[in-house]
Formats: structure tokens, sequence, C-alpha cells
């Protein structure tokens, strides 16, 4: 019965059925009913004919009794390895992630993707993650949520200074895996561990306060590559209609004439990823599935030098430019694996996440010296960013402590005009203003990004944002950090001698959470 009524649901919402059509069934099963007329009845009795009267002959077909009388040791032996074959189907195998609607898409065509999801288990999951409508973050009326909101975004008036010599570079985005501000020495972070990325920075641009959206790395790939701030309790990556909707550097600059793809050496199932990266129109995704068994030494799968290669030998290859390409690093994830000696010797998960971190900057690095061989390098511009920040290697900074959501953001290229190499950029920003700010530099209109803001435009005031689970946090144009604890309904970090500013950062930071949660829900 889902089956055949998933066939007709699917024709009117363009969505397999799930929670939302028992919630119709029991608030307006009027309307229920009538929407269905147009469905064709006839066709879908016979079709549940059918698969009933299947049904009825596999059962009886498939009868796999235990002898009772054998030993019973020997049952006992095959029902526990019974129960562990279906928890294991269950699952869907050995693999790091478990099975979820990622590891059934594979097309860019999500009419081909939703027929591969089990109907009656994503049926069974949406009603058992059946999300509430109800905002947990409402402080104010929604007219005055958004209009206060709207204070951070005006309508663009300034003037944008344009740091590129060409509208139409190659672009590689490259998001560094928990590649937190505490490890690059020029944003005071601790010495020793950058060395590559501090050997950029005299032709390169820094942006010297960025802050991650979250904590995690799902949030943090959608807050870059989609521009759409962390929904503290929720994830938006791992629900499928909510993702689809969402703007994306993909489709953006796909309108333009940009190819694009997506590496990372891990599974791209892992918190649903894939989904989301098809859903917002990744052309070609190279992951674990594409690179050889040997090369599948980390638990996460393959180290950041292998996947650097396989991008360099790709982009050679490539005929078609421009191109838009992001690479999502895995190495500096714990348990903090290497393919070679550790830098800083010992056991410690201080050193040993030190390590990996100075190996993802030495293979950053060996992938940009290798790239400067190849023609397409001239007409690239190189974007570095970090996907959230860390507690360590400083091991000080709680989840609450805007420092622990400081990153480093970089440009880099030879693209860019030789009186901004070198220099740095200090307006406070976020991950979600990488939209805008490539946008605008290649002439492009933002308006699908409206959680982002050209860092280069004149008159744009810098802020950030941050959230997670029920707390968040907003940093002003100052620097000045307000975190608030939506449990407690308490002010859980302010910096000092805040003042009279507190007020004013607790009205931006309770009106952005409460917009942002609404705008998911509405999703």
């Amino acid at each position: 019965m889902v089956t055949v009524i998933n066939f007709n649901i699917y024709r009117e919402w363009g969505s397999k059925i799930n929670s939302r059509a028992f919630e119709f069934l029991v608030s307006s099963p009027g309307e229920a009913f009538a929407s269905s007329v147009s469905s064709p009845l006839f066709l879908s009795f016979v079709i549940l004919a059918l698969l009933i009267f299947l049904g009825f002959y596999l059962s009886r077909w498939a009868d796999f009794n235990v002898n009772k009388q054998g030993p019973w040791y020997l049952k006992s032996l095959f029902g526990i390895l019974l129960l562990g074959s279906n928890f294991l189907a269950i699952r869907g195998g050995w693999q790091l992630a478990p099975m979820n609607e990622s590891m059934a898409y594979y097309s860019g065509k999500p009419i081909l993707n939703h027929a591969a999801v089990n109907t009656e288990w994503a049926l069974l999951r949406s009603l058992f993650k059946r999300s509430s409508k109800k905002n947990p973050f409402q402080f104010y009326n929604k007219e005055e949520a958004e209009s206060i909101v709207k204070e951070l975004y005006p309508k663009a008036t300034g003037t944008t200074t344009k740091i590129l010599t060409t509208t139409k570079p190659n672009i590689v985005l490259v998001i560094m895996e928990s590649f937190t501000a505490d490890l690059i020495e020029s944003l005071n972070g601790e010495k020793g561990i950058d060395p590559g990325i501090e050997s950029l920075l005299p032709e390169g641009i820094l942006f010297t306060n960025i802050y991650a959206s979250g904590d995690r790395t799902d949030k943090g790939v959608v807050s870059i590559l989609s521009a759409f701030p962390t929904q503290g309790m929720k994830s938006i990556m791992k629900e499928n209609e909510k993702q689809s909707k969402l703007p994306s550097l993909f489709k953006a600059l796909g309108t333009a004439g940009y190819s694009n793809s997506f590496y990372y050496g891990g599974e791209t199932q892992f918190a649903n990823m894939k989904s989301y990266l098809l859903n917002t129109g990744c052309q070609e995704l190279v992951d674990k599935s594409n690179f050889d068994e040997k090369d599948m030494n980390s638990k996460w799968g393959a180290y950041d030098d292998v996947v650097y290669k396989q991008l360099t030998d790709d982009l050679t290859k490539k005929k078609k430019s421009p191109s838009f390409t992001a690479l999502l690093t895995l190495t500096n994830h714990e348990p903090f694996e290497l393919p070679v000696n550790p830098h800083f010797p010992g056991d410690e998960t201080e050193n040993k996440f030190r390590s990996t971190a100075y190996y993802s900057d030495s293979c950053l690095t060996a992938f940009l010296k290798d790239a400067k061989k190849h023609p397409w390098y001239k007409n690239t511009l190189f974007v570095v960013v970090a996907d959230h920040g860390h507690r360590l290697p400083k091991n000080l900074w709680e989840i609450f402590d805007p420092h622990r959501y400081r990153i480093p953001l970089l440009f880099f290229g030879d693209v860019i005009k030789n009186e901004y190499r070198g220099s740095k950029v200090e307006k406070v920003g976020s991950q979600t203003d990488i939209a805008a700010t490539l946008l605008a530099q290649l002439d492009m209109e933002n308006r699908d990004f409206s959680w982002s803001k050209d860092l280069y435009n004149d008159k744009v005031k810098g802020h950030a944002f941050y959230s997670w689970e029920n707390s968040f946090g907003f940093v002003d144009s100052s620097n000045r950090a307000l975190t608030f604890d939506n449990t407690s309904k308490a002010v859980i970090y302010k910096t000092e001698n805040l003042g009279k500013e507190e007020e004013s950062l607790l009205r931006y930071a309770k009106a952005y959470m409460q917009t942002v949660f609404q705008q998911y829900l509405g999703f």
C-alpha cells in the first residue's frame, strides 16, 4: 500500500511519501482524499493486487524454519548468526557510515536518486525523525526578527574592491578539516605547525577575523557552499527535501558556464553529504570509491596527498574552462592517523593533532607547487578555508567560546592583482560570506545568497554568527562577542568590558537564530 500511495504522491510533490502525508491525512482528510482524485486509481489497484499476490507467494516459498529436532547449541548459534546478519543488513555493511539516503544516491537527476531509496525505509525514518514545526528560538514576532536581521544585510550601496585580474578564473576551493586559527602562526596561533601556509601569505590575501558557522563538518560544508548558517540543533544536510532548496556555488557558477566537481578521500555518504552535493548542483563527485584499494590507508579513506594528486591530474586533463572545484581534506581528524612519521612526537592527543595539521599543511603547499607546473594554474584562484574550528591544539576553548570558531581564510593565485598580494582583510566575517565575496569579484549577482555579505564592499559592516545544539553566538564588527544558551536563557560568554553593547549583540544574536531556524522550517 505504501508503494502504491508513493507512486501517486511523488507525481504531485516531487518527493517520496513521508510524515507530511500522514499529517495531511489526520489534519485535513477531506483535502487529502480530494487530492487523490487525479490519481490513476484503476492502475493503482491493479499494482496493489499484484504486489499482494507476489508477497503472499514469496512468504510461502521462503520458509526458513530451523529443524526442531536439531541440537540446542546449533539452533542457538544459528539464531545468533541470523540476528547478526539482520543487523548488518540493516546497517548496510561494514563501512564507516551506516546506511542512509546517500548510499543510494548516484545521479544528478533527483528522480533517479529518489527511486533508488527504499520507500518504506524512508517513510519510517521520516516518521521517527519527524521535525517539529515549532521554532525553539522564538524571541520576537516574525516581522520584528526579520527587521533586525535586515539591519545586518542592508542593500548593497557601496563599492567592491576588485582584487582579481579576471572575472572568469578557475576556482579551487580547499576546505581543510579542523584547521582552526590556532594552527596559523599569523593569526596568533602556535608556531611551526603551518610553515607551508605561512610561505603563501606574501603572495596571497589573509582574512584575519573569520569565524566558522558551526562545530561540525556537515554544517561547515553547507555554510561554505550554500552560505546558509547553522541551525543549532539541526543539520539541513541530513534532510533531503530541505537541502534541495538551498542555493549553492555549484548552481550559481554553473549558470555562468562553469563546470564543477567535488573531491573527498572518504565516504561522501557520511552525514548524508552525497545527496546534499548532488541536490545542490554538483556535476562530478570524486570520493573513496574512485581511489585504489591500496590508497585506503586511514580509517576515513585516502590521505590528503592522494586526493590532491588526483585533483591535479584531473584538472590537467580537463578541456572545459572555467571550472569550479571544491576539495574537502580528511587527515586532520580523529583518530589523527598519518602515512608518514609524525612531526611532533608523542602519544598526546595534542601532538597527534599538531602532526596531522602539519601534514595537511604540507600536502596543500605540495599541491600548489605541483599545480604551478600546469597551464591552468595561471588562471586559477585558490580559496583555502577550514570547515570548523577545534579545541586543539591549545585545549583552551570551550564550545561556547568564539575563539573555538575562529578559522583561517586565504585567497591565493596568480589571478590576484600585484597590489593586493600580501595584504590582510581585517573585517569580521563568516564562512557564509565566501559566496557573496567570490561572486562580487566575478561580477555576478548574489541575490540567492541572502545570508552572505561581500567582505570587499566598503559599506558592508562585519559580523559573524555561530551556533551549536541549543546555543548560539554573535560577533560584531569590532570583534566583540556574546554567546547565549537557549536552555538556560542566559548569556554564557561575553567579551570583557562589553558594557552597553551587550544588549545590542544579544538582540542581533536572537533575531539571527530565530530567522535562520524559521527559514529552515519553511524549506
